[in-house]
This record gives structure tokens, C-alpha cells and sequence, in this order.
């Protein structure tokens, strides 16, 4: 009926139609996996290690080393005996997964990370007219919610006291133009320009002096002024009449610039008519608001997308906070003779940062996802040092001084009481200095004054950043001796020591220490210690449980964040 041949031409048409369908399925598939990302962040992040790396990478860490490092990382502090056993019996090939997501979304990683991020912002400097809790509050707000770090960044440079965001001026101090100008340029854009303030820098080819003065032209024109009704600082800016004019130490010449980021476009300023320069006139003791503020630009056009700077800087920065060591170290050296270990690496991670609109508890999970972050930071055998940028293993941190506090009272069963402990309002105010020269021999009466002794003997000086782990003979010799220490070695109100004393075998007694102190089981070798140190000090075994607690504490197994 259809002629001769007509199955053969069926079957023809149909296979190229086949075909045909096949390769729009193909394409289909390649514009989507485009569109979608062709792999997760994570798996681009391990791809991009692993093909860099010489030689052969550790393994990926066990549960107890991951359990103990992902919770001081996103939460802050160690996990509790409880904790750890039930995380080490969970079979689940997902519970790492599942842990993450958990952490994130809990008020412990909004607290820890408000810690952290305060510190890399302001850096322990006390700063403006904004209390510290009202600036915690705004921190803890905004990580609670969606953190997107060019909205924080954005609310920060644009502050002036008035709305919802008055918290974020705390960033701006008190308005000193130069210190604004060198840490912006630091804290937002990676470079370190304190060396250009007076000539283009002498070993940064691309750092130029004009950069400085860019910079400085958003700020100029900012200061503090005190509204005469509800008695609170806010900050305005004076009308800009011209150009900033600098000259380098070394030339003659002098030049001038308006403001102007690095990379980016001169704002020129307009000129205005005679009485028209204001958009608000003079009220309340605050002066008239010009038209033209240059802080509102570069609110504007830093924390962009399109802002290379801004953005290396950002990824940079979260990548040092997870994995201990930044892609460019320092972090204020991104600059061509301080190439990132992994060019690749940070082009990628800001590529996706922009992507997700710079959510930071996205970046953060991607991170801790990773198989490079996961891998265990014991070195392969056969191995005695690795490049500490190629990530081959877990790069050991050093606590924070708000990590070790918590991280000593958890282990010692000594947090709960200790973090509830509040001064009471006639109390005589407390001799930090008296208690250091140990002529004071009172114990502090609140957790804040205990906190502000742990900051005092681990933190750095106000205004230096925290990067690197600096060890002290005042930071051993705290944790070796302090009265604090000692007295949360005593046994009392159910604390480790006290739980300890009520054990009666030995095995339990080493397996409760070091579940509470180093967040994993002792090994037969260190269970065996503990028995015979027990043997040794029969008569003496309240006082021999506490030294055996303190001898953990001062390891640099619990020093070190692993």
C-alpha cells in the first residue's frame, strides 16, 4: 500500500529524528548545567585543590576530628561528651551534612560569628558613640537572618545614626578621615595602603598614592555632630567645595583628585547655584544637608559585583575564618607580587559569591562541605611538612580568645554557672590590674569581667589584626597557673572534676576526661597513663583528677583548633 521500501525510509526518519532529539537533549543539558552551575562550590573547591597539589593529600579527618573542628568553627566552642557520642554512633552517610546545616541555623553560630566578624571589623578598638551591645545586637540581627556582606558593607559605609541601621556607624568610630580611608582599603578591598598616604607605594607597583586620596575624598567630608533634641551623635557631611590636593614627599608637583576607588571611575563634584547646594536646611543643631555626599557613593559603588577588589577580598577573607590560612596571606596584601595559591580557587569562589548575592552562611556551608576542609590535619605517613597553602591537610588555628573561654569552662563543667555569673549593681568595680600583680586576691564576681581578663591575656593589642597564632610566655603561663584555672579544677557544682571523682573505674574516668576535654576517645596508650597516674597518687586522687584535666587543657591538642 505505501510502496516499496517505505518501512526502510520510516526507520530512516525516525533514527534522524532520534538523533536530532538526542542532541537538543545534549544541548539542553549543557545551557542548564551552565545556567545551574555544573557542580556544587564544594566539589569545584576539591577539583581545584586536588588538581594543584604535589603529592598525595591526608585522608579525610575522623568523625571525632571533624565533630570537635566544624563545631568551633561555625558555633564557637567544643561539643560536650553527650554530643560527641552521639555523633561518633551515628551511621547516617549524611550526618556530617546534616551537622552543618543544623549548626548554621542555630543562635550559637549567630553568636560565634558575630564575635568574629566585630573582630575583623573593628579589631578589638573601642570606637564612636554606639555601645558595644547595641553593635552586637545589629551583627547577631542581620547573621540571624540572610548576612549578605554587601548589604552589611553598604549599611556600614552609608551610616548616619538615623534608622534602623544607626547600629552600623559603630564601623565609622568617630570619623577620623585617615583612619576610615586605610581601613576600608583593608578591611574591604584587600590592600594595605598606609604606605601611599605620602607617595606611591615602594615595593606595590599597582599601589598608587592617588589610590590613598581617592579613598580619603569619600570621608573628608564626614563628622560628628549632636542633634540638640534627643541629645545623640549622627554623622553629617559639610558641603565639598573642590578636589583633594596631595603631593608625594619625593616630587614637586602637586596633584588632586575627587573621590575615586581603586579600578574605578573619578566621581566628579557637581557645582550648584548659590542657595540650591542643600537638599535639607539646618534643624535641630544638626547643619544643612548638602546635595552632594560623597560617603553615599561609595556606599554605593564598592561593595558591588563588578568591584574585583571588594569581592576577592570578601571570599578571601570567610575562606581564612574556615580553613585558617587565607588564598592571598595577609589578607591586606592582594596586590600582584602576593599572588593567591590558588588563582583558580578564589576566581571560582567569587564567581559564586556573586552569584548567591554575597550570602555568607552559603559561602560558610560550601566551605565546610568541602572534602579539603573535612581532610584531617595529621600528616600522610612518611610525610614530615607540607606547604602550609597547598591545603594538602587541615591547617591547625589557634583558638580565639572568646573560643578558649568557652571552650575551657565546657570542658570543664564549669560553663553554665560561669556564663550566668552577673555583678550586682552596688558591687565595688573589679581590679583587673590588682588581680594580674596579684595584689588583689578577690575573684572576678561576673562572666563579662572574666571574658575581659581572657581578652587582655589573648588578645593581640586594639587595632592589630588576628591572623596568625602568637604565642606568649603571659598566655602559658595563664593557662599554666591563673587562679581562674585552678579554682574550675576544683571539684564543685557538678563539674568535670567532681563527676570524675564519683567514677569508680578507671576506664570510664579516662574516657569521661577526654570525651569532655578533647572531644574524642583515649587510645589504649593514654587510658593506661591515666590509670597508672591514678595508682601513683591513691592518696591523692581528688588532687591527681584535676591534674590530669589541666594537663589536656594546656595540650596544644585543646590549644589548637585541628
Amino acid at each position: 500500500v505505501f510502496g516499496e521500501g517505505f518501512v526502510e525510509v520510516l526507520l530512516s526518519e525516525l533514527m534522524e529524528c532520534w538523533k536530532r532529539f538526542c542532541a537538543f537533549c545534549l544541548i539542553l543539558a549543557i545551557i542548564t548545567a551552565i545556567a545551574c552551575g555544573a557542580q556544587p562550590l564544594h566539589e569545584e573547591i576539591d577539583k581545584i585543590i586536588k588538581s594543584q597539589a604535589s603529592g598525595i593529600t591526608t585522608t579525610t579527618s575522623s568523625d571525632a576530628e571533624f565533630f570537635r573542628r566544624v563545631q568551633l568553627d561555625i558555633a564557637g566552642t567544643i561539643p560536650d561528651p553527650q554530643q560527641v557520642r552521639a555523633f561518633l554512633n551515628d551511621k547516617s552517610p549524611q550526618k556530617r551534612t546534616r551537622l552543618i546545616d543544623t549548626l548554621l541555623s542555630s543562635e550559637a553560630f549567630a553568636n560565634h560569628w558575630t564575635d568574629r566578624l566585630s573582630t575583623m571589623l573593628l579589631e578589638r578598638q573601642t570606637l564612636g558613640k554606639v555601645t558595644d551591645e547595641e553593635w552586637r545586637e545589629y551583627l547577631k540581627k542581620t547573621i540571624q537572618e540572610n548576612p549578605r556582606w554587601d548589604q552589611m558593607a553598604k549599611e556600614m559605609l552609608a551610616a548616619t545614626g538615623k534608622g534602623i541601621s544607626r547600629s552600623a556607624m559603630k564601623f565609622l568610630g568617630n570619623g577620623a578621615h585617615h583612619r576610615l580611608t586605610e581601613d576600608v582599603a583593608r578591611l574591604f578591598l584587600g590592600m594595605d595602603l598606609k604606605c601611599a598616604k605620602c607617595h606611591d607605594h615602594p615595593s606595590v607597583n599597582e599601589w598608587k598614592q592617588a589610590h590613598y586620596w581617592g579613598l580619603y575624598a569619600y570621608f573628608n567630608q564626614t563628622k560628628q555632630a549632636t542633634n540638640s533634641k534627643d541629645k545623640k551623635v549622627y554623622f553629617i557631611e559639610s558641603l565639598a567645595t573642590g578636589k583633594i590636593k596631595f603631593q608625594s614627599v619625593f616630587e614637586d608637583n602637586e596633584e588632586e583628585t575627587g573621590p575615586k576607588l581603586p579600578g574605578g571611575s573619578e566621581v566628579p563634584i557637581p557645582t550648584y547655584e548659590k542657595g540650591k547646594e542643600f537638599d535639607k536646611p539646618a534643624t535641630d543643631g544638626l547643619p544643612a544637608v548638602p546635595k552632594f555626599r560623597p560617603r553615599e557613593f561609595l556606599a554605593r559603588d564598592l561593595p558591588v559585583k563588578e568591584n574585583t577588589y571588594f569581592v576577592h577580598n570578601a571570599v578571601n577573607r570567610i575562606w581564612f575564618l574556615m580553613m585558617g590560612r587565607g588564598l592571598v596571606h595577609p589578607l591586606d596584601e592582594i596586590h600582584g607580587k602576593n599572588p593567591p595559591s590558588h588563582p583558580a580557587l578564589i576566581a571560582v569562589l567569587a564567581n559564586e559569591f556573586v552569584k548567591h548575592q554575597f550570602e555568607l552562611k552559603w559561602l560558610i556551608r560550601e566551605i565546610a562541605l568541602s572534602q579539603s576542609y573535612q581532610r584531617s590535619s595529621m600528616l600522610p605517613e612518611g610525610i614530615k611538612t607540607v606547604e602550609t597553602n597547598s591545603y594538602r591537610i587541615a591547617h591547625p588555628k589557634a583558638m580565639t580568645p572568646e573560643q578558649l573561654l568557652k571552650a575551657i569552662l565546657k570542658a570543664s563543667g564549669n560553663f553554665e554557672k560561669v556564663s550566668a555569673m552577673k555583678a550586682s549593681t552596688d558591687a565595688e568595680k573589679f581590679d583587673r590590674r590588682g588581680y594580674f600583680s596579684g595584689t588583689h586576691n578577690d575573684m572576678p564576681k561576673s562572666y563579662e569581667e572574666i571574658r575581659a581578663i581572657f581578652m587582655e591575656t589573648f588578645a593581640p593589642p586594639a587595632g592589630e589584626a588576628e591572623e596568625d597564632f602568637l604565642p606568649g610566655l603571659n598566655k602559658s603561663l595563664f593557662l599554666m597557673n591563673d587562679r581562674l584555672i585552678m579554682h574550675w579544677l576544683e571539684p564543685h557544682d557538678d563539674n568535670l572534676v567532681q563527676r570524675l571523682e564519683k567514677m569508680q573505674e578507671d576506664g570510664k574516668i579516662s574516657e569521661e576526661m577526654y570525651l569532655s576535654v578533647l572531644a574524642r576517645f583515649p587510645d589504649k596508650e593514654e587510658a593506661q597513663t591515666i590509670t597508672d597516674y591514678l595508682e601513683k597518687n591513691e592518696n591523692r586522687r581528688d588532687a591527681a583528677l584535676g591534674e590530669l584535666v589541666w594537663a589536656l587543657l594546656t595540650s596544644t591538642e585543646f590549644r589548637l583548633n585541628h
